[in-house]
C-alpha cells in the first residue's frame, strides 16, 4: 500500500466520522442528503460482497466492515432516529436516474462477466455520481453548514488522493485500472466547484453557497 491510498482511506474514514458526529451531536440530519447516503450504502454493499469469498488483509477487512456498517448507521440516523429533522422537501434528486445507467454500464463494460465483478464495477460507476443528490440539495437550499462542507471536502479529497494512487501504481508497478481511473476522474470533476468554494469561503469562515 502506498501513501496516497493510505491517506485516501483515512480521508474517506474522516468524512464518515465527521458526518456521523455532525448528526449525533446536533441531533439533526438537516442539510444531509439521505438519497446520497442510500447510494453510498448500495456502493459499499455491492463492492464489498467479496468479504464472504476473499481475504486480503486484516486492514482491508476492517475498513470494508467499517464502511458498510457506517453507511447503514447513517441511514438509520437519517430515516429513523432523527427522521423529523430530515429535509425531504429539498432532497428530491431522482436516484433511479443514477442507479439504472450505472448498472447498465457495468453489464456492458467490465473486466469479467461474473456476479462479483459486475457488482464491483457497478459500485465504481455509481460512486462516481453518488454525491450528486448532496450537491443538488446544497444547491436547492442555497448554502451548507461548515461541518457539512468539511464532510464534503474530506470525501472529495479521498477520491482525488485515489487518483494519485493510480498514477503512483502506474509509474511504480505499471499497473492501472481504466474503469476505476475514469470513474475517479468523473467524481473528482464533480467536486471541482465545491473545492474552489471551500478554499475561498469556508476556510475563511464564510458559509458555503453553491449556485442554484
Amino acid at each position: 500500500m502506498n501513501i496516497f491510498r493510505l491517506t485516501g482511506d483515512l480521508s474517506h474514514l474522516l468524512a464518515i466520522i465527521v458526518l456521523l458526529l455532525k448528526i449525533w451531536k446536533t441531533r439533526s440530519c438537516a442539510g444531509i442528503s439521505g438519497k446520497s447516503q442510500i447510494l453510498f450504502a448500495v456502493v459499499y454493499t455491492s463492492r464489498y460482497l467479496d468479504l464472504i469469498t476473499t481475504y486480503i488483509s486484516a486492514y482491508n477487512t476492517v475498513m470494508k466492515i467499517v464502511f458498510i456498517g457506517a453507511s447503514y448507521a447513517t441511514l438509520y440516523l437519517i430515516y429513523l432516529k432523527f427522521k423529523a429533522t430530515y429535509d425531504h422537501n429539498h432532497d428530491t434528486f431522482r436516484i433511479e436516474f443514477l442507479l439504472a445507467p450505472a448498472l447498465i454500464l457495468a453489464l456492458l463494460i467490465n473486466h469479467d462477466f461474473n456476479v462479483l465483478e459486475v457488482l464491483w464495477t457497478f459500485s465504481i460507476y455509481l460512486e462516481s455520481v453518488a454525491i450528486l443528490p448532496q450537491l443538488f440539495l446544497v444547491s436547492k437550499t442555497g448554502e451548507a453548514e461548515s461541518i457539512t462542507s468539511h464532510y464534503l471536502f474530506a470525501l472529495g479529497s479521498y477520491r482525488a488522493l485515489y487518483l494519485l494512487n493510480w498514477v503512483y501504481r502506474y509509474l511504480a508497478e505499471e499497473h492501472y485500472d481504466l474503469i476505476a481511473i475514469v470513474a475517479g476522474v468523473v467524481q473528482t470533476v464533480l467536486y471541482c466547484d465545491f473545492f474552489y468554494l471551500y478554499i475561498t469561503k469556508v476556510l475563511k469562515g464564510k458559509k458555503l453557497q453553491l449556485p442554484a
